[in-house]
């Protein structure tokens, strides 16, 4: 999940107006049936959040101006509405022409029920030649199945005013100084975390992030492709998010909250009333759509290590977005693809909704200070680990969120949550 798209709002009012079943029944690209032979092309994605929406929007008018005959019809929802519509939809064996996408466990999952279109011919060379670490999540059986248009990372994003306030002069780095950082916050009268405790991915990040650095990065592909998630390492992170859960560091009423609306978590951050939230690149765009943004009082620090750990602070979590298509999508579908993945579009996404560039040329677009810090530490990575909601199977993405959101609430134990994961991923042969 990896965007700033990653807005949790409804459907545009013009998809909205249309109406949801239209939606689902209206994928696949079309004729209108009249002597003009104009294509129409279905593109669902998430991006939801300004600027991202009316961006996203004017590409696929500039699309259809350089190709008259072509028409694109964009669906665009929230983020856990898209994936329940998704999963509903490969259910039924019928997916948009052009549809968003993490990678990982889920794609393949559409790859392997003959869903989604092979691209390694079509999008050669063009395709490949856009960022190896950006492509990869797209990569089943060394065959293309999706194009990237961003790569990121998940940190944290801090108010350094209310650092300062606390008393904190500088990030923390390991997981004792964290936690030290959260105590020092409280006691200056400052919500440490803010945290979207209703839509359960936020607080996945948490444990993931200490599954690796108490396990190591491969031990989370290790302990899927074993489907054991109870060794001691696992029952470790879920005891040091369980002591953070214990500080009370998250806003009032979080359990409840969302992640971009007005009284969400982006929202807490970006009106100064949290110091810190765990969220990816696409953080400072949401902040300042959801609330009023930070501006030069934020900043950036990755995940810290864990004392004793076997996982390096430069291992990362993370992933970016990409697009795949249905399997049999015309070709004006892939010549979408390739009109977003052209130097131009990411110079425009990167200049204008704060992506990192998957195109090498468009890097030095880069102006804001965080999205740099964010591509610095990337370089550094040692490790990387997709999204586990998208690199594990559906039902075992799932369960991880469902799991860790229990043990947040307080009504699951660190062992549970790892007997929990690993009863699902048995149950998946």
């Amino acid at each position: 999940m990896g965007d700033p798209a990653l807005s949790r709002r409804g459907f545009l009012a013009a998809s909205a107006a249309a109406g949801l079943g239209m939606a689902l029944t209206a994928c696949g690209g079309d004729s209108d049936g009249g002597s003009s032979g104009t294509t129409t092309i279905e593109w669902w994605n998430i991006s939801t959040t300004e600027p991202a929406k009316t961006v996203w929007a004017a590409l696929a008018r500039k699309f259809e101006a350089q190709n008259p005959k072509v028409k694109v019809k964009i669906v665009q929802m929230e983020n856990d509405a898209y994936k329940s519509k998704m999963t509903a939809l490969t259910s039924s064996g019928k997916l948009p022409d052009i549809f968003h996408t993490w990678g990982g466990g889920v794609l393949k999952q559409q790859v392997d029920a003959g869903l989604v279109e092979d691209l390694t011919d079509s999008t050669k060379p063009w395709g490949d030649a856009l960022l190896p670490a950006a492509r990869e999540p797209y990569l089943i059986d060394d065959r293309v199945y999706g194009i990237p248009f961003d790569i990121g990372m998940i940190g944290f994003w801090y108010n350094k005013a209310l650092f300062a306030k606390a008393g904190i002069s500088a990030p923390p780095t390991t997981w004792n100084g964290f936690l030290d950082a959260v105590r020092k916050l409280k006691s200056a009268g400052v919500t440490p975390l803010a945290l979207a405790g209703k839509e359960k991915w936020p607080g996945m990040y948490y444990w993931a992030y200490l599954a690796m650095r108490t396990a190591g990065v491969e031990a989370l592909q290790k302990a899927y492709d074993d489907k054991d998630f109870t060794s001691a390492p696992f029952v470790e992170a879920g005891e040091h998010l369980k002591e953070l859960v214990g500080l009370q560091p998250f806003q009032k009423g979080f359990l409840g909250a969302a992640y971009s609306t007005p009284t969400g978590q982006a929202a807490a951050v970006g009106n100064g009333k949290a110091a810190m939230e765990l969220m990816g690149q696409w953080a400072p765009v949401v902040q300042a759509d959801a609330g009023k943004g930070l501006g030069k009082d934020l900043g950036f620090f990755p995940f810290p290590a864990v004392e004793g750990g076997k996982g390096a602070i430069t291992e990362v979590f993370g992933g970016g977005g990409g697009h795949a298509l249905r399997r049999g999508a015309p070709q004006e579908a892939v010549d979408f693809l390739k009109f977003f993945a052209s130097e131009a579009t990411d110079l425009e996404l990167v200049k204008k909704t704060g992506v990192l560039p998957v195109v090498p040329a468009a890097e030095s677009a880069i102006a804001d200070p965080n999205i740099k810090a964010v591509q610095e530490q990337l370089k550094k990575t040692t490790g990387f680990q997709l999204y586990l909601d998208q690199a594990y199977a559906p039902a075992v993405g799932q369960e991880v969120n469902d799991s860790v959101a229990a043990l947040i609430a307080g009504s699951r134990s660190p062992e549970q949550v790892g007997q929990s994961i690993t009863k699902t991923a048995k149950e998946e042969q």
